[in-house]
């Protein structure tokens, strides 16, 4: 590059008062100009003066700076910083714009900022440090419904909010590698939500049993003891996932049969028979007995003997499941009656006297149906929005944690977990239903479905794969940001998209022992010089183990 007469903006800046925190001179000036990303050019003395008296990181790869363009300030991203010049005396910075505010004439302060940009600087503009007064303005609240989650990086006083409306009516992700802190950040925003809604619906699947200490105060807490949901609610299509073990055409053969005698045995039911076009995917309560029984009369109606071996696989599958005690809080005999209603309204906190929260833990369910009990929860949550329309609106958050285990990218995606979760990515909140997905592995995620949070939480992820997936989910804006998400430290993130007014590299807030998830990690060194007891604790081990923890 070659040698460019230094502005006079450099000998200006360098007279700018000594005093701290009130250093107010340009640190450089606009070099090229292109869209969304352009150049500017610092200088090194110039900066070093800055970040001496403001304390706001000036210059640095993931801070802001501002420059005037006629009655408004232009606030932007550093994104890359190279050394140029013959003895390295300038600094050139890629930035990416971000929005602009308004400047009070009589004391040149930004205020009622906003995203977006609609005037671009010239070449040869003056660039400023950002304060922390413009900070706090860019990152007001303003009157919009917010929680507060955090610092801004690397301030200790400008708060970083979420707007609650945005981030749910458009869906959120939180992603982050194991030990990143992801567990409690999830904790934290659903009891800022819960604090600023108590009256909220909330449903989360929790597939460890983390969350339940966390949220005992303010939540309803349901596992395989106290769920009873009732196997009737399954559709056709989780019928066959439990009940069908085949493949291929005799699968299709095996599902026929399934859906003749389902809906006959639906059919039996008083409220089926109100119902003059019933179909085999209506939540009408059945008797298993009664399924099994026209399964078994049908079978007695063949002619070949050899037709028999798709009734009986089907028929035997269902009485296993039946007989299970694993499956009991599913496939219980006592949950024939029409609790639906009742069952609606206690998932959904509907009244939810204060407790907005439901924490579904799904780690003492057979894992085998797992998905379709997740399957079953997101597909209640959806239909019951579609099915509500013309009602009161209730809208419904539905939180899934490790959701690359139900929306993965391979060839199991085509299980109806994956399918429902995907449609409520795509579609949910036109009826109202918002989408929380917290995973480890975003790059395991079904394509596309990160894509459509409008919110994503990057929180610090290590593998190269991840790391290039939430980049490419992420706006343009927020590149300068990504670049750090390797290096961020525990319980920090970056929070880009709908729900912030600009990208934010945000520390979060600590939260109270009694409101963490039991997620820490194990302190071996601790623990292994811990002794005693060893025969007691592998025989209780073996009796719960032996009684499936009932």
């Amino acid at each position: 590059m070659s040698e460019m007469p230094r502005p006079q903006v450099f000998e200006h800046a360098q007279q700018a008062s000594a005093h701290e925190n009130e250093y107010d001179g340009a640190i450089g000036f606009v070099l090229t100009v292109a869209g969304a990303s352009s150049k500017v050019v610092f200088d090194r003395a110039t900066l070093t003066a800055a970040n001496a008296s403001e304390p706001s990181a000036a210059g640095q790869v993931g801070s802001q700076i501002k420059m005037r363009v006629g009655g408004a300030w232009l606030i932007a991203n550093v994104r890359s910083l190279a050394l140029e010049g013959s003895v390295g005396e300038r600094i050139v910075a890629e930035i990416d714009f971000l929005g602009e505010g308004d400047e009070e004439r009589l004391t040149g302060k930004l205020y009622n900022f906003r995203r977006g940009v609609t005037r671009y600087p010239m070449p040869g503009c003056d660039v400023f440090a950002v304060t922390d007064a413009d900070l706090h303005q860019i990152y007001a609240a303003e009157d919009r419904a917010s929680i507060g989650i955090g610092t801004v990086y690397p301030t200790r006083d400008v708060r970083a909010s979420l707007y609650i409306d945005a981030m749910l009516g458009k869906h959120f992700a939180l992603v982050g590698s194991t030990g990143t802190g992801k567990s409690t950040t999830a904790a934290l925003i659903l009891h800022r939500i819960c604090e600023l809604a108590p009256q909220g619906h909330i449903v989360m699947i929790d597939p460890h049993g983390e969350y339940a200490a966390a949220f005992a105060g303010n939540g309803a807490l349901f596992d395989v003891s106290n769920l009873a949901m009732p196997y009737w609610l399954m559709n056709f299509e989780e019928h066959c996932e439990v009940f069908l073990t085949t493949q291929g055409a005799e699968r299709q053969h095996d599902a026929d049969i399934l859906a003749k005698c389902l809906l006959a045995a639906r059919a039996k039911n008083r409220l089926g028979q109100e119902i003059a076009k019933l179909t085999v995917d209506a939540p009408i309560p059945y008797l298993l007995s009664d399924l099994t029984n026209i399964i078994q009369n049908e079978m007695g109606k063949m002619d070949r003997a050899g037709d028999t071996a798709p009734y009986l696989r089907v028929k035997s599958k269902i009485e296993e499941i039946k007989a299970d005690p694993r499956y009991g809080f599913m496939f219980s005999g006592m949950l024939v009656a029409d609790t639906m209603a009742a069952f609606l309204a206690r998932i959904f906190r509907m009244p939810g006297g204060g407790k907005p929260i439901s924490i579904i833990d799904v780690s003492g369910v057979p894992s085998d149906i797992t998905s379709v009990v997740v399957a079953v929860l997101a597909r209640m949550t959806f239909d019951y929005a579609i099915w509500s329309r013309n009602e009161p609106q209730r809208p419904v958050l539905l939180v899934c944690e490790e959701a690359h285990r139900y929306i993965p990218s391979n060839a199991d995606a085509t299980s109806s977990v994956g399918r429902i979760l995907s449609r409520i990515a795509k579609e949910g909140r036109k009826y109202g239903v918002s989408l929380g997905l917290v995973t480890q592995r975003p790059s395991d995620l079904a394509e596309g479905v990160l894509s459509q949070c409008g919110t994503i939480i990057a929180m610090r992820l290590n593998n190269d794969r991840d790391q290039a997936f939430v980049r490419a989910a992420m706006p343009e804006g927020a590149r300068g940001f990504l670049d750090s998400i390797p290096a961020l430290r525990n319980r920090e993130g970056i929070v880009c998209g709908e729900g912030v007014a600009i990208p934010i590299r945000v520390s979060f807030d600590a939260l109270d022992e009694a409101k963490r998830p039991a997620s820490s990690d194990p302190l071996f060194s601790r623990l292994w010089c811990e002794v005693g007891r060893e025969d007691q604790i592998i025989q209780r081990t073996v009796a719960r183990w032996r009684a499936q923890g009932r």
